[in-house]
């Protein structure tokens, strides 16, 4: 039998079996300039969690480009809410993972960069305290003075924005520090802002083999001018879940 964590790819064609990483890193190459990639998982009727969390979703194969993802890029991109929701400690990638990165003239660890509206973030947090690069928190000029002096002792607070997230200059800070290459690992609402902004570079969805039903949301909320085409750039196959790659149409 198969292993779960067997991937192949499917498309473009000739299909390749069994991917090592080594392949399958190769195969997520991005062009040397600024790219935002987005990484969600979803079930086959488009819930994005289960029970409140995205890692019922989730199987080994999915787990295992999720980790690669976070190997290739220079800052990983998170919502507060998500962060919250789905139990996020420190950003720290396996030592597998580092040795590549170092290997690679990489920094051994990516930055983890925090969007919050409201600052409802805890400073004493291990996010914080345990982070092996110091973690980065992006919020509006609207959010509390108060907190973002607090959370200034434990991370960079950056704002970008007035009232709302302002996706472009948060995108210029990053890069500003050397921070190009995002991975954006949700939620709905930092993805829909990203979206209206047009900045998407990429979407890799993970179609999980079963329905949830019930109300969960979908991966972005908001509102954007038009419709935005994708075109579709890879198909891997692990078992029956499918993941997609999907890259902006020019």
């Amino acid at each position: 039998m198969t292993s779960a964590s067997t991937i192949d790819r499917v498309w473009p064609l000739p299909a390749t079996l069994n991917l090592d990483d080594e392949e399958l890193l190769a195969s997520f190459d991005v062009p040397d300039r600024p790219w935002l990639r987005v990484n969600f998982v979803s079930s086959a009727d488009g819930a994005v969690t289960q029970d409140g969390r995205s890692a019922g979703l989730s199987g080994e194969a999915d787990k295992r480009v999720f980790e690669l993802f976070r190997r290739l890029c220079d800052v990983v991109l998170v919502g507060a809410g998500t962060v919250r929701d789905e139990g996020y400690g420190a950003m720290r990638v396996d030592s597998v993972s580092s040795a590549w990165r170092r290997a690679s003239g990489r920094a051994e660890q990516p930055v983890f960069a925090i969007v919050s509206g409201r600052l409802d973030l805890d400073p004493a947090s291990r996010v914080f305290t345990r982070a092996p690069v110091r973690a980065i928190v992006v919020t509006t000029n609207a959010s509390p003075r108060s907190k973002r002096e607090e959370l200034a002792r434990v991370a960079d607070v950056i704002v970008c924005g007035d009232d709302v997230l302002d996706v472009d200059v948060m995108l210029s800070e990053l890069s500003s520090r050397g921070l190009d290459q995002v991975l954006c690992e949700g939620g709905p609402t930092l993805f829909g802002s990203i979206l209206a902004a047009d900045r998407a570079d990429e979407l890799c969805l993970t179609v999980s083999p079963q329905l949830e039903s019930g109300s969960a949301g979908r991966i972005t909320r908001g509102i954007v001018p038009e419709p935005l085409r994708l075109t579709l750039a890879q198909t891997l196959l692990s078992e029956s879940t499918l993941m997609l790659r999907y890259l902006r149409r020019p």
